[in-house]
């Protein structure tokens, strides 16, 4: 029985050999073309990862906002890079995968073996994949392209609405950890997120209002203020920290009690609270100095004794006139 056996098993071997040999050519055709196939998409995702790593605003912006050359590391680079790597693994890896399935489903078909219910299970499992897990693909591909367009990284301080707002602590593909002020920590899925207000991307601007009281003279409050913000981007310790000269845009509002003049200061990334820290305390000291009023309310009152004549007809009066006129 025993020797039946292994004579039946000599037979399949050697049956598999030839059918393995007289195959042979387009077996090794078809790696062949898979390593080709695989060669070509991995050239393009090179491209793709070189266009990330130059990220989404020119170098020319960043250069002229910072005043550095060609040669020097731009603000967020390093962090563009790396992103851009990791997601051009991940595509490499998915694109190996997707290759070697299809080619050697295609070498068993050409072999002889039936290879319909392999392809039946794929299409089932695919479809239970994508009924019981949209949540999850929803939010691995929003991953896949926030890493793509370098939307934000660890360390940017971000605004995701709803009043969420803190640190990029991590980023992964499926979700995003962000400490708030508070100190505590979020995890928001990334297919969740459909706006995000990034404080940390390539420069930032400084706003402030100063209020005065209605009654100064505009003209000595402007050159109060210009005088203040020339020395603060004159002063050493914030030579690149503010990149470009600052501005008074202007009025922005007019009350009986106040007038409200607006300043601009365009800083460098996470620079901008720091900033006007330091020029609120500046003006202040300024106008002190100057004898510069701030804004308080006044309120009008009006005695009236009950019989008693109104002020401009006791005036008449006064003048010789009679109040009944």
């Amino acid at each position: 029985m025993s020797a039946v056996l292994a004579v039946i098993n000599h037979t399949q071997w050697a049956n598999l050999g030839n059918l393995l040999a007289r195959k042979a050519g387009a077996l090794v055709t078809l790696i062949v073309i898979g390593l080709i196939v695989q060669w070509i998409l991995h050239r393009l995702i090179d491209k793709l990862v070189s266009k990330a790593e130059e990220g989404v605003l020119p170098d020319r912006i960043t250069q002229a906002a910072f005043g550095r050359t060609q040669t020097e590391p731009q603000p967020g680079s390093t962090r563009r890079v790396q992103r851009a790597k990791t997601l051009g693994t991940l595509l490499k890896s998915i694109t190996s995968g997707v290759i070697v399935a299809i080619v050697l489903t295609m070498m068993l078909s050409e072999i002889g073996l039936n290879i319909g219910p392999i392809i039946a299970s794929a299409g089932i499992v695919g479809v239970a994949l994508g009924f019981g897990s949209q949540t999850l693909v929803k939010d691995f591909l929003s991953g896949v392209f926030l890493l793509f367009e370098d939307q934000y990284g660890v360390g940017d301080v971000v605004d995701m609405g709803e009043g969420l707002s803190g640190t990029i602590e991590a980023v992964s593909l499926r979700v995003t950890r962000l400490r708030d002020t508070n100190g505590t920590v979020w995890y928001v899925r990334n297919g969740e997120l459909y706006r995000v207000g990034n404080m940390s991307q390539n420069w930032a601007r400084t706003v402030l209002d100063v209020q005065v009281s209605a009654r100064e003279d505009l003209t000595r409050v402007r050159r109060v203020l210009t005088d203040v913000i020339h020395d603060l981007w004159q002063d050493e310790d914030f030579q690149g920290v503010i990149i470009e000269e600052p501005e008074i845009w202007g009025i922005e509002a007019i009350t009986p009690d106040a007038i409200t003049l607006r300043v601009a200061l365009k800083t460098a990334p996470m620079e901008q609270w720091r900033v006007a820290r330091v020029l609120r305390g500046r003006i202040k000291s300024r106008f002190d100095h100057e004898g510069i009023q701030a804004p308080y309310p006044t309120s009008y009152v009006m005695n009236r004794t009950p019989g008693a004549p109104d002020a401009p007809a006791a005036a008449n009066v006064g003048a010789g006139q009679d109040p009944n006129e």
